[in-house]
């Protein structure tokens, strides 16, 4: 359970690196800003056309009798724009580094630098760089969709889904939340997505402390927006001790069977560019 404080610490360590940093939050908040106006302007035309979507969905209900198809319809509708939120709750922060990926870059760049040791650089052009976090981000969605799926259907469970659920919901979307934010700075070590889940899984209670907390404040996007420079800050920071921690289980290299030339992070670089 000390990993659950430790990972939240991480995150408050990434706020508190950014509060000391003042230009670097500056320059962290400009893709949330763009990405905030973005999803804004989708769920306010979701909300003034939720209505006419639900009726041209559901012909079928046009002659019921009142109040059937009002409920009706205006359950669907209510359904509707809740899962317009819920998407654009999990996909804020992939879209939002994505915008911002140079930005978050330079930024976990920075917090490597300003901590000292070696300063990890994928070596790849941008434009792979963005297929590559757009591919892992569009991955990452598709399985936070299959979940959310999947415990939409529990919630109607009695007891357990209004209980149980949501708290299995947040563990799962701060999980995910953690990838993405990790990914930053472990793109630029050569991790590609199945070894940084393998890397998150390794420390589920660090990964949820960091990632819960996120997901709780993420529901409000004009927060999420002020939070994320530090978050991708504190991501790098617990990004440092994971890779740390897989050096120190790392064999002895006198023991070790010889292997092509990696990282110094346990991590082959040349990885992601041959993906």
């Amino acid at each position: 359970m000390r990993d659950l404080g430790v990972g939240f610490g991480y995150l408050m360590k990434g706020q508190r690196w950014v509060g000391r940093h003042g230009r670097w939050f500056g320059f962290g908040l400009l893709p949330g800003l763009v990405t905030l106006v973005l999803y804004a302007g989708a769920l306010v035309g979701l909300g003034y056309g939720a209505d006419d979507l639900v009726g041209w969905a559901t012909p079928f209900a046009a002659d019921w009798s009142s109040p059937w198809l009002g409920l009706f319809r205006g359950f669907l509708t209510a359904l509707l724009w809740v899962f317009g939120l819920f998407l654009a709750v999990i996909t804020f922060t992939a879209v939002t580094l994505l915008v911002g990926q140079p930005f978050y870059e330079s930024l976990s760049e920075q917090v490597d630098r300003s901590e000292g040791g070696d300063v990890p650089e994928s070596g790849l052009p941008i434009w792979r760089e963005l297929w590559i976090s757009a591919r892992d981000s569009l991955k990452v969605v598709l399985r936070v969709a299959l979940y959310g799926v999947l415990l939409f259907a529990l919630g109607f469970v009695p007891v357990i889904g209004q209980t149980v659920v949501p708290v299995i919901g947040f563990c799962v979307t701060g999980f995910f939340l953690a990838e993405e934010l990790t990914a930053v700075a472990l793109q630029r070590r050569g991790v590609e997505l199945r070894e940084r889940l393998t890397l998150l899984r390794g420390r589920r209670l660090l990964t949820l402390g960091f990632g819960v907390p996120l997901a709780v404040a993420f529901i409000v996007p004009f927060v999420a927006v002020f939070l994320m420079p530090g978050a991708v800050a504190g991501a790098t920071l617990l990004v440092r001790d994971l890779t740390a921690h897989e050096d120190d289980q790392a064999p002895d290299p006198e023991h070790r069977t010889p292997a092509a030339p990696s990282s110094p992070y346990g991590f082959d670089k040349d990885r992601a560019a041959r993906s």
